[in-house]
């Protein structure tokens, strides 16, 4: 069925009423799915359940390719072009936490419930909620929840289907469970990656107090630190963690730094790589201890324009929903659309706190409105607007 792009805007609040009286679909999808542990590489038991859900309402093809990822396509009326909707299904805690999620009447708290599984279970409610809509798609709507995405897994599962898949696909939606308002049509350059440090078992002992991992790494720090970042083009070194040593009274024999290097230009994301190598090698030397790079993810720049229609009727759809669009750059599954040329961009669904601790939350509330997003810009992209 198509609609002028008109006509979708002035459904957008009949949809978003619809959308809120179908909450116990999407709240209980974000149960089931959030109390899954998913670490990066460890996603199968959630992305089993991401299936069976597929398949639970109707969708005839639904299966687990390769490298995990669940993939559920919703057939269109005319059959002949499809639509890629991907949330990633993997989060940044392991199966040793305790992933229960608490419910109170406006949010909803407990690990990697803004990212990502309320991403996850707008995608495993979306043909529930079609359904209830009374919305018949004319192009095939794949639904995607993508493995291997975060930290080392390097966007993998995203990368593996759209390298191998057969289907044409004429655009990408990354759903992302915050922030609402976010907006990503562009991806920025990045390396990421992890220094570790050793101290070796030879190591003279009668130098009091001066071995310590933690030192070294410190003076690795100090020397990112001096390294000098133009502002034009816009570019940032990261350092997102740091663990070292066991105890009070022990010296630190091992100690690793992460880090992202990122910038709208590639070759001063790789001048900055260049540059982290030689800070190695010079505390390597200095130091005596062992000190190692590892690169394992990058990003390339690039992605559509501002003035881009699917972008452009995107902000529109926003600004009828009183929905503020925030344009940030993106390092996350819209670098693997880019990479292919697929016209693509990143939308957030709620309001989160807490991201990446363990009392993560999101509020339901806006959740309706970011839903609705989502379902206006899958309507405009299906009815030709966006291209």
């Amino acid at each position: 069925m198509e609609y002028t792009f008109e006509q979708i805007l002035k459904q957008l609040p009949e949809i978003s009423e619809k959308i809120k009286e179908s909450r116990e679909v999407i709240l209980a999808n974000l149960i089931m799915l959030g109390e899954i542990a998913a670490p990066t590489f460890q996603e199968a038991r959630r992305i089993n359940f991401l299936t069976d859900r597929f398949s639970e309402v109707g969708l005839l093809n639904s299966s687990v390719d390769e490298v995990g990822n669940g993939v559920g396509i919703l057939d269109g009326e005319e059959n002949e072009d499809n639509i890629l909707i991907v949330a990633h299904a993997d989060t940044v805690f392991s199966e040793k936490v305790d992933h229960t999620l608490t419910v109170e009447p406006n949010r909803v708290w407990g690990p990697g419930v803004a990212d990502n599984s309320l991403g996850l279970a707008v995608v495993a409610s979306l043909p529930t909620l079609l359904e209830r809509l009374n919305i018949k798609l004319n192009n095939n709507l794949i639904l995607m929840g993508a493995t291997r995405s975060l930290g080392r897994g390097n966007l993998e599962g995203l990368r593996f289907f759209l390298s191998n898949n057969k289907l044409p696909i004429k655009a990408g939606v990354c759903v992302e469970g915050a922030q609402l308002g976010r907006l990503s049509h562009v991806s920025i350059g990045m390396l990421r990656g992890e220094i570790t440090c050793t101290v070796p078992e030879e190591y003279d002992w009668t130098r009091f107090g001066d071995a310590s991992a933690i030192l070294t790494i410190n003076e690795v720090i100090n020397k990112i630190n001096d390294i000098p970042l133009p502002k034009r083009p816009r570019t940032s070194i990261v350092l997102g963690s740091i663990e070292g040593g066991a105890s009070f009274n022990a010296i630190a024999t091992s100690a690793n730094l992460r880090f992202e290097i990122r910038s709208e230009s590639s070759e001063m994301v790789e001048e900055i790589g260049s540059r982290m190598e030689e800070i190695v090698a010079e505390v390597t030397s200095k130091t005596g201890d062992e000190i190692n790079l590892d690169i394992f993810a990058r990003r390339e720049p690039g992605g559509i324009k501002f003035s881009h229609p699917l972008a452009r009727k995107t902000r529109l759809i926003m600004e009828k929903q009183d929905i503020q669009p925030r344009l940030a750059p993106s390092t996350s599954e819209l670098a693997a659309f880019i990479d292919k040329n697929i016209p693509a961009i990143t939308l957030g669904i709620s309001k989160g706190d807490n991201l990446h601790e363990v009392k993560e939350n999101i509020e339901i509330e806006p959740l309706f409105e970011g839903v609705t997003q989502l379902i206006g810009t899958i309507l405009a992209i299906d009815g030709g607007h966006c291209e």
